[in-house]
């Protein structure tokens, strides 16, 4: 599913992450690691954010650093701490992905009903709390028809029952063919999730931990 090759990603003259050969299959894999180990920073390269060294490969057709556009369409990044301008509502912001990412009719609607999103979408972000922003950027994230989506932290500031619309979520996409790349800084554990393998990123390398 994704694949790297002489990978590097460094801040100045401090590497980061230093992925030489690794493949990582399609299913849903869980990224643990401490805060400032590079999970962020591994998936806003992935996501399209940040430059870096080497090749990336998806699905080994699709090359990261050579088709941008083709990168955006089939990778969507959900953020630990999202942010958005304070002066649009999250309504605005769910038709302009919908509409960049060509999302089949009627999924937004059905996303923010599932997330419990629909009834502060109207408003401005600027008066959302974390919990509110957190449903935004899932919303966003699922919106269209990636073939990869990362969430960064997905659990936190999440109540019981957003969490379990999640997990449903994750496990209708899955099912269609959709892989997942999740990241902790906590040793959690997810039963209702079928997951594939556990990671670590540690010392600026990404290990496989177990594997299903």
């Amino acid at each position: 599913m994704l694949t790297f090759q002489g990978f590097s990603k460094s801040y100045a003259d401090a590497p980061v992450l230093e992925i030489q050969q690794l493949t990582v299959p399609p299913g849903i894999h869980w990224v643990k690691g401490r805060n400032g180990s590079g999970k962020t920073t591994l998936f806003k390269v992935l996501a399209g954010l940040l430059p870096y060294k080497g090749d990336l490969f998806l699905n080994g057709t699709v090359a990261l650093s050579q088709q941008p556009v083709l990168h955006r369409q089939h990778i969507s990044f959900g953020e630990a701490e999202p942010l958005y301008p304070s002066f649009i509502t999250g309504q605005e912001l769910v038709n302009l992905f919908a509409k960049a990412r060509q999302a089949p009719h009627g999924q937004a609607a059905q996303l923010a009903k599932a997330l419990g999103a629909e009834e502060f979408l109207h408003k401005a972000t600027g008066t959302y709390s974390s919990g509110m922003q957190k449903k935004l950027s899932l919303v966003l994230a699922f919106l269209g028809t990636p073939r990869l989506i990362l969430l960064d932290e997905p659990l936190i500031t999440l109540d019981t029952a957003t969490v379990q619309a999640m997990y449903a979520l994750i496990k209708a996409c899955h099912g269609q063919g959709v892989s997942f790349l999740l990241t902790s800084h906590q040793d959690i554990e997810m039963p209702d999730l079928p997951l594939t393998a556990t990671w670590l990123v540690q010392n600026q390398m990404l290990t496989l931990v177990t594997n299903a």
